[in-house]
């Protein structure tokens, strides 16, 4: 009973915290004067990323490292081998973070628990009959970053923790299900992004397969494997032109969109 409160409860708790990001972020990114709705959904949407990246995976990880090992960033050379070590131990605490935050989270997406509550609050509680036709367009600002951050742990953790690909791949399965279901029958398209969230998409892809040849990189340090670090560094150094050439070939495309489209 001890395991199971200690192992569940942290992502639980964070989980809770994490709800009240969104809209703070939203607050934000409008306080920043954007002109179109669209606009302030993208902007809240790479903060909330930012967020999530730094508070669920590298704070955990450096918070595993504190009472261990207190020189983490002391020698900049030694992060990817101080990342080998740490990263396995933390891999308990990402699985029940994804089945807290995915799993919990499609099954809420799917019963839209929100609008239900308000419903129920609105005809029961509040006695009012007619129905409102109030219907939400689809909240990129906290779902787009969700998947995103779930791929990082994919990517990062699939060396030293395969296990948790598993629990992925059910995720990835059920979450293309449920939103596609909930795209085409319960959101309304009030706009049309344009492929705006591509840039956040890849650069978020990028920046995870860099972390995880750099984490290879430690893996094989530790190992005392000159040859296998020898051949990982010129995939670090393929996957940045990569992303060069993708930002000089593909980047300007998304800079002179229309702005009747963005409003």
């Amino acid at each position: 009973m001890v395991q199971l409160i200690t192992g569940y409860l942290p992502s639980v708790i964070l989980q809770i915290f994490l709800y009240s990001v969104a809209p703070i972020m939203m607050l934000f990114s409008t306080l920043e004067g954007p002109v179109s709705h669209s606009e302030r959904k993208r902007s809240a949407c790479c903060k909330v990323l930012y967020f999530l990246i730094w508070n669920v995976f590298f704070v955990n990880v450096v918070s595993g490292t504190v009472l261990k090992q207190l020189d983490f960033f002391s020698s900049p050379k030694d992060i990817p081998v101080q990342l080998a070590k740490v990263i396995p131990g933390q891999a308990s605490f990402f699985i029940t973070y994804v089945l807290t935050s995915g799993w919990a989270s499609l099954s809420s997406e799917l019963m839209q628990l929100f609008g239900l509550i308000y419903n129920f609050i609105r005809k029961y509680v509040l006695r009012m009959k007619e129905d409102t036709e109030f219907v939400p367009s689809f909240p990129y600002h906290t779902e787009v970053p969700k998947v995103l951050l779930f791929g990082l742990l994919g990517f990062t953790c699939s060396v030293l923790a395969p296990l948790i690909l598993p629990f992925l791949l059910v995720y990835f399965f059920l979450g293309y299900v449920v939103y596609r279901n909930q795209l085409l029958n319960v959101y309304r398209t009030r706009y049309d992004t344009g492929g705006l969230y591509w840039p956040i998409i890849h650069n978020t892809v990028i920046f995870s397969l860099v972390l995880t040849q750099i984490i290879c990189l430690g893996v094989f340090g530790l190992k005392v494997s000159p040859v296998a670090a020898g051949f990982t560094i010129p995939l670090i150094i393929f996957t940045l032109l990569f992303n060069q050439y993708c930002r000089t070939r593909l980047l300007p495309l998304f800079s002179t969109f229309p702005a009747q489209c963005r409003i």
